[in-house]
């Protein structure tokens, strides 16, 4: 966003916004991962589908594709969760590192096509696939929406050894995007509240 109040402000949709579902992928239910927050993102998610659908906004889905392990291609653990898995997306990204706009198709030149200016970033996982998209959107020129309530971040150990909780990871997050002003921080009750207005 190019006005800094507007991180403040009351959030407003365009109605060509873009809904983000990033790596909602089956594999990240694997006990490998350990300990998530936010067990209601998978629904918060589908309650923004459903008014994406609803209003007539383009949804994109992204996939990560690794080279092995949970996430690799072939693997069930590849495959999108079924409540994304069945929609027909607007546009659908395949990617092998961590930010949506480094993938196939390239999701820039398509909003860019579009005339698109504002996405909504949800998904999995909050510090890493879904920060850096948002980072990349807001050096972009786009308008980054992170709902923070539709998405879930892992415990992770640090260098040191120390293990950090998921809910800690994503709050740095939301901390960093909201105070360096690369996205608008809101709710899923915000953004599905300003979609219908």
């Amino acid at each position: 966003m190019t006005n800094t109040d507007a991180f403040d402000a009351p959030l407003t949709l365009d109605p060509d916004a873009v809904l983000l579902l990033i790596d909602v992928q089956k594999g990240f239910e694997a006990p490998d991962f350990g300990p998530r927050d936010n067990p209601q993102a998978e629904q918060r998610m589908a309650e923004l589908i459903a008014v994406w659908q609803a209003t007539g906004r383009p949804i994109v889905t992204v996939q990560h594709s690794a080279p092995v392990g949970l996430l690799a291609e072939g693997t069930p653990g590849y495959e999108l969760k079924d409540f994304v898995a069945g929609l027909t997306p607007a546009l659908h990204v395949t990617k092998t590192v961590n930010s949506a706009f480094y993938g196939t198709p390239d999701l820039h030149a398509w909003l860019q096509e579009r005339g698109a200016r504002q996405v909504v970033v949800t998904g999995i996982i909050t510090n890493v696939c879904n920060e850096t998209t948002a980072r990349m959107a807001g050096n972009l020129g786009y308008d980054a929406i992170f709902p923070t309530d539709a998405m879930h971040s892992f415990d992770m150990t640090g260098p040191d050894g120390t293990t950090i909780p998921a809910a800690e990871l994503a709050r740095a997050t939301a901390t960093t995007l909201h105070a360096m002003r690369f996205a608008k921080v809101v709710t899923t009750k915000d953004v599905t509240t300003a979609a219908t207005a």
